[in-house]
């Protein structure tokens, strides 16, 4: 059983694999990269915002720590003028305190700031990688597309496409019902003239009266073939060569008048 389930795996792996390559259009898969690049691209950009922020916000603490020290330094200052010299230790000692966040400040500072310069240089890289990768994106599917319509060309012309088989197919099937068609209705004439099959209409003809047209239309040719004969030599028309013909061979066949004696 385990070899059977193997071998069924494996076949619809490859089955599913040539439905997905059949699938699977490359200028899609080139857009879907790209944004997933852009993507990325954006989020690496709103690092570099969030630590430029960071890196504001301490600027800002440091400058509040710093004036808070300056001021302390002038109270002490005005304390020891006035001989209040345990007033001038606490503002000393409450600036010492500040100068110590001013440092540990300051540190986070310089970390922040490099980290930013590194997130910086890296979204320039990841945004010149960006723009060759679109660059050959777009290369890639103008390729891909003349490729194809160049495909789809020469598939037409060769008759392999399957929309012009298909079309092929119908041409030879009208031509071969055509030639049925042709071919039944040759055959039923032919029965028709022979007899052997029965004209219900009424129009055909009996084999008597297809003879007596047949040489009614030879009569016909001859008739015209004298009318051309006496044409070419300036004579009369066909019809009257027949019909003096036919009065000579009258006159020639009537018995001669029996010749009449005058009574003297």
């Amino acid at each position: 059983m385990s070899g059977v389930m193997k071998r069924m795996g494996m076949i619809f792996r490859a089955k599913a694999n040539k439905a997905l390559d059949r699938a699977e259009d490359p200028r899609e898969t080139l857009d879907y990269s790209y944004q997933k690049q852009l993507e990325l691209l954006q989020k690496v950009r709103r690092g570099v915002a969030d630590v430029a922020t960071s890196r504001k916000r301490l600027e800002l603490q440091l400058n509040q720590l710093q004036n808070q020290s300056t001021k302390l330094e002038e109270q002490g200052r005005k304390a020891l003028a006035l001989g209040r010299e345990d007033l001038a230790r606490e503002a000393l000692s409450r600036r010492a305190a500040l100068q110590q966040q001013v440092t540990d400040l300051e540190t986070q500072h310089q970390t922040l700031q490099g980290e930013e310069e590194k997130l910086t240089l890296a979204a320039q890289r990841l945004q010149a990688k960006v723009d060759a990768f679109r660059t050959k994106k777009e290369t890639i599917k103008a390729t891909y597309t003349a490729a194809q319509a160049q495909t789809r060309i020469g598939e037409a012309f060769s008759g392999i496409s399957e929309e012009m088989g298909d079309v092929g197919m119908a041409i030879q099937r009208a031509e071969d019902k055509t030639a049925q068609l042709q071919a039944r209705a040759g055959a039923i004439d032919e029965l028709l003239a022979s007899g052997a099959l029965d004209d219900q209409s009424g129009l055909a003809k009996d084999d008597i009266q297809s003879e007596l047209d047949r040489l009614s239309g030879g009569t016909d040719v001859e008739l015209e073939l004298q009318r051309m004969k006496a044409e070419l030599a300036g004579g009369s028309s066909p019809q009257q060569a027949i019909e003096g013909g036919s009065g000579q061979s009258q006159s020639q066949s009537r018995p001669q008048d029996t010749p009449r004696f005058d009574k003297q």
